[in-house]
């Protein structure tokens, strides 16, 4: 019986995969065999993520822009002899305030993480059917894909988005061998959540999460492979939550 869980012989690309929970996942990936390409903006994290995962493996891109988004995949498709698995996990955070948030603000956070997902999975479906072995797009949602943001209605708009894209497009590659899912990530220790350490709410963080901590970047790295491998050929428009059981619990209980 074939390995369920091994990704030998494929190649994945993970936007947003030079630092946090999206380098986790690249580099989980790769430990489970894949050859992993990655992307992002700053030049200092591509530098360091390139020492990681290997010398042209890692393409500067911003996932707003549509003609880099396809030029990238092309790119990808080139060098490592095609593409089977994207993640769309690119993105950043504004928030604040809905009476004093400014369209630039709400309209860059939606173009990255809503439209660049939506532009990533466009050129890599095409890539895909064109090859016509199938793959994985695995979405990068947020439990703001299902609470009400406090002070982030950006974020948590594009995050609810996610959802539809997932589904739409589960539906949609379905008759080409395409599985299309999300992970939900919960509160995870990463450079953006890190100034939140320093106030009381971390605190009732994991007082809220039955686990009793807070999750770590490699964490998620079980529900991508998952995802990504032949183990998850028949799950499609999924959004699985890895958040140490928070989203389902209704009150701190510790």
């Amino acid at each position: 019986m074939p390995d369920l869980f091994s990704l030998e012989g494929k190649t994945a690309l993970v936007t947003g995969g030079n630092s946090g929970l999206g380098k986790a996942m690249a580099l989980g990936l790769r430990g489970a065999g894949a050859q992993v390409a990655v992307t992002g903006r700053d030049a200092g994290k591509n530098a360091a993520m390139a020492a990681d995962i290997g010398d042209g493996a890692v393409f500067a891109l911003d996932v707003r822009d549509d003609d880099a988004v396809s030029a990238t995949i092309t790119s990808v498709a080139e060098r490592f002899g095609g593409l089977d698995i994207l993640v769309n996990n690119a993105g950043l955070f504004r928030g604040g305030p809905l009476l004093g948030m400014k369209r630039e603000d709400w309209q860059a956070v939606i173009d990255t993480h809503l439209t660049g997902s939506f532009l990533c999975a466009q050129a890599a479906a095409a890539a895909m059917t064109a090859r016509g072995a199938g793959g994985k797009i695995i979405n990068i949602g947020s439990m703001y894909s299902v609470y009400g943001a406090l002070e982030a209605a950006d974020y948590g708009s594009a995050k609810t988005g996610l959802l539809g894209l997932t589904r739409a497009l589960a539906v949609e590659l379905a008759p080409h061998g395409i599985q299309v899912n999300a992970i939900l990530p919960g509160w995870h220790v990463t450079p953006l959540t890190q100034p939140l350490h320093e106030i009381p709410l971390a605190e009732a963080i994991r007082a809220r999460t039955p686990a009793g901590r807070w999750g770590r970047a490699e964490d998620v790295v079980g529900a991508a492979v998952f995802l990504a491998a032949p183990a998850s050929d028949f799950v499609t428009g999924a959004a699985i939550p890895v958040d140490g059981g928070y989203s389902i619990a209704d009150r701190s209980i510790y």
